[in-house]
């Protein structure tokens, strides 16, 4: 009787210390799923022929294929998709999860941004991007970039483009001038605005690249296997590491590493909320909320199947799921 009693008390004592010891994976919990329709294929298709996204890989998909909604942006009133196998993007209204319209762009759209009143629409295969009404959804304008247009960024004044496939980053006027493009690492993928500089994950190179806002190489700074997304957060920036299962925070005024965390399996897309960071696990199909502080994981959800990205937008967070055709949602605080 002692010792059931003992081994009743252990249990609950491991418990116990499991809820409060930082690093300690806590209960997940699920999201609201937003079917965006269609037929829904395997998350194995994300990781395809060796790259971290099946864009990449080029070649048609199957009929039975997903169409890989991979790109996220907020406007304000909706939350844009993209769609990349269907060549589109999907508007859903945020007050009330509708789907509000699809609107053609151009061949595999990767990549979303809202910047300038627009929407911008990244498309790899075309070479293109895309300006969109956000009202109405038609393009207002078509320009185009250097080879695998696949990232976005906004300085405040112009777009900025990661072009994945030619080893570059674009510099264009929201007037759709060319202002330069400049050469950066092996197959650049995020890109975000910080201490008035761009900072520019390159996946093949396991470096961060620093421009200046006229496109000079201030610094390249190590970080994990495979850096994929970058977000700004106050005078740091996130990184995250999609073959270390880690995500690396950065001081945005000389890229000293402050510390490296461990998320999940493929870390992808990262998002700051104005309080915490959220990382996106593409192979877990998870997306983790942690404590910028201290890179604690302070909650987990679980999405759909193989997700890529992430937006804060009407105080929640929205997370497309590649494999699964559909968009997770939740409250973000």
């Amino acid at each position: 009787m002692i010792l059931l009693k003992w081994r009743v008390f252990s249990v609950a004592l491991l418990l116990a210390m499991a809820a409060t010891i930082p690093g300690v994976t806590k209960a997940q919990t699920a999201m609201n799923e937003i079917s965006l329709g269609g037929t829904s294929g395997g998350a194995a298709q994300t990781q395809a022929a060796g790259v971290a996204d099946i864009g990449d890989v080029g070649g048609t998909p199957s009929p039975a294929s997903t169409a890989g909604p991979e790109a996220v942006a907020f406007d304000g009133t909706y939350v844009w998709v993209a769609t990349q196998f269907n060549d589109s993007i999907t508007r859903i209204r945020v007050s009330d999860s509708t789907l509000a319209g699809t609107f053609v762009v151009g061949k595999r759209p990767v990549a979303l941004l809202y910047a300038a009143g627009s929407i911008w629409c990244a498309n790899l295969l075309s070479n293109t991007i895309s300006k969109v009404t956000p009202s109405t959804g038609a393009i207002a304008a078509t320009y185009s970039v250097a080879d695998g247009p696949g990232g976005l960024a906004f300085d405040g004044t112009n777009i900025w483009i990661s072009n994945r496939h030619s080893n570059t980053v674009t510099k264009l006027s929201t007037a759709g001038k060319t202002l330069g493009t400049f050469a950066v690492g092996n197959r650049p993928i995020g890109l975000a605005f910080n201490a008035n500089s761009i900072w520019v994950a390159t996946n093949f190179s396991n470096m961060v690249y620093r421009l200046s806002t006229t496109g000079v190489v201030l610094g390249k700074f190590a970080v994990g296997k495979g850096p994929f997304g970058v977000a700004a957060e106050g005078e740091n920036v996130w990184v995250t590491n999609y073959f270390d299962k880690t995500v690396t925070k950065l001081r945005a005024s000389d890229g000293f590493t402050l510390g490296t965390f461990k998320v999940g399996d493929g870390a992808a897309g990262v998002a700051f909320d104005g309080v915490n960071i959220w990382v996106v696990n593409n192979g877990d199909s998870t997306v983790m909320k942690i404590d910028p502080s201290s890179g604690t994981v302070s909650a987990t959800y679980v999405t759909g199947k193989g997700p890529f990205s992430i937006a804060f937008g009407g105080s929640k967070i929205w997370v497309p799921n590649f494999g699964s055709n559909s968009v997770s949602t939740a409250a973000a605080n």
